[in-house]
């Protein structure tokens, strides 16, 4: 399989593909709905579509349902004060940099139900596993249905962490790394 489709498997008009330059927009106007439906992220940020695209980013992709982009997922560079990297390098004995980052996770409310957060999942894997690393991510404590879609997709609890995230911001987070 290809690193840049997945397979629409049984639903129809579902897809993931490589996010372009020009499906920024739609990405930030799905976010936007997951921010105010679910809370994240936690701190919406001053420029959404560069968040979107941090600078350490290996690749990313769209969902899509019927045509239209619904969800995205990024892969990154592990980098300093990754904690997932951080305790799945310990675990393993190797470097940190041996992992990619899981990010920028998310599906409108209004396309959940039809397998695209897997997919998107599935999708992040593939390519880490592809470019010789291992898949890791975090996740707020409190956000209990991705905390629910990484375990049934069977995602290892590495640890629960605290992480300090600004001026009297710490936040709990849940660690994972991708099963073997």
């Amino acid at each position: 399989m290809s690193s840049d489709t997945v397979p629409t498997a049984t639903t129809p008009g579902r897809r993931v593909r490589r996010r372009t330059d020009a499906d920024l927009d739609a990405c930030v106007a799905a976010l936007a709905e997951v921010h105010t439906r679910d809370g994240y992220p936690v701190n919406w940020p001053d420029r959404p579509a560069r968040w979107l695209a941090p600078s350490a980013q290996l690749a990313a992709w769209v969902a899509e349902l019927d045509g239209r982009v619904v969800g995205h997922a990024g892969l990154s560079r592990s980098e300093a004060g990754d904690a997932a990297a951080a305790l799945w390098s310990r675990r393993e004995g190797v470097r940190a940099d041996e992992a990619a980052v899981v990010g920028r996770l998310f599906v409108a409310p209004s396309a959940r139900g039809h397998g695209l957060g897997a997919l998107l999942m599935a999708q992040a894997v593939t390519e880490a596993r592809e470019r010789g690393l291992h898949p890791v991510l975090d996740v707020v404590e409190s956000d209990a249905a991705a905390v629910a879609l990484y375990e049934r997709l069977g995602w290892e609890l590495l640890d629960t962490v605290e992480q300090w995230w600004g001026p009297g911001q710490t936040v709990t987070v849940r660690c994972y790394a991708a099963g073997s």
